[in-house]
């Protein structure tokens, strides 16, 4: 997911820090104590995902840059992969075992929990309070309510909730398809960092023939069609909370997806306009 920058003062005045920190420690609490006096021994996943991030923060940290950017963008990108092959695995293992029909029943997709699943899940979890963490550490994000601190919360909130009661597991991991689209905006990120920004080049060509291929469909036909089949299977579902949590955290991924959306189309036609630029520039010079 792209970053906004550095809020390197708006979190001391407005408070965003502290009480973003608080809520974090408190899903900390929550996890721990379901682990240790629930004995719910299968949410260690989520510390693993937790820890592992972690640790592949500190390597990048010591032996690639310490520019906590980078670092925070290389650590996303590499969850975004590990994520992105571990949804596709899953989903053709159930595909071969199932088939599409009774892998996409309502019944399947609410109550059933596809293999490997649950743990990818948690791993998932454990990744975005990593990354909440690290943001909050380093103040990568600004702005009076960061929408970036905003959504990793939602996203907590709605992937604990769920793995505490073992619902709606199969659309979580359905949702998670998106991270394959996120892998090319960390790629995009990163190649900018490191100054490749030569939009002539094939390579910078095939970048956005791939970032525009998979946030069509990897991540926008797949959450409205999810959206879809949430609205069509609603009177299937019980009288608790699921249905009201999915259906608003659908309709937010969708806003959250048309924003993407636009910034993406706003950065392609900036490249465009520095190609342009430097081809009339190119043409001036020869031209004298």
């Amino acid at each position: 997911m792209a970053r906004n920058g550095i809020g390197s003062s708006g979190g001391k005045k407005n408070g965003a820090g502290q009480f973003f920190s608080a809520t974090l420690l408190l899903w900390l609490v929550s996890v721990v104590f379901e682990i240790a006096f629930n004995l719910r021994t299968e949410l260690l996943w989520v510390i693993c995902g937790g820890c592992f991030f972690q640790l592949m923060n500190w390597v990048v940290r010591s032996w690639i840059s310490r520019d906590p950017i980078f670092v925070n963008t290389s650590v996303s990108l590499l969850h975004s992969i590990i994520t992105s092959a571990s949804v596709v695995f899953i989903l053709l293992n159930q595909c071969l075992a199932k088939g599409l029909d009774e892998m996409f029943d309502h019944s399947e997709l609410v109550g059933g929990t596809w293999k490997w699943a649950y743990p990818a899940l948690c791993f998932s979890c454990g990744y975005f309070a990593y990354d909440q963490w690290d943001m909050l550490q380093y103040r990568l994000y600004s702005g009076l309510i960061p929408s970036i601190l905003v959504h990793h919360l939602v996203l907590l909130v709605c992937f604990t909730l769920a793995l505490y009661r073992n619902v709606t597991i199969n659309y979580l991991i359905l949702t998670l398809i998106c991270e394959m689209h996120s892998i090319f905006l960390h790629v995009r990120k990163l190649r900018r960092m490191a100054g490749i920004r030569d939009s002539n080049t094939a390579l910078v060509k095939l970048e956005w023939v791939l970032n525009w291929t998979a946030f069509v469909f990897a991540r926008c036909i797949p959450h409205i069609l999810i959206t879809i089949k949430l609205i069509k299977d609603a009177h299937k579902f019980g009288k608790g909370v699921e249905l009201p949590l999915a259906l608003s955290g659908m309709a937010g991924m969708n806003i959250l997806n048309v924003g993407l959306g636009l910034d993406l189309f706003h950065a392609f036609r900036r490249e465009r306009s520095h190609r342009r630029n430097q081809e009339n520039g190119n043409l001036h010079d020869h031209g004298e």
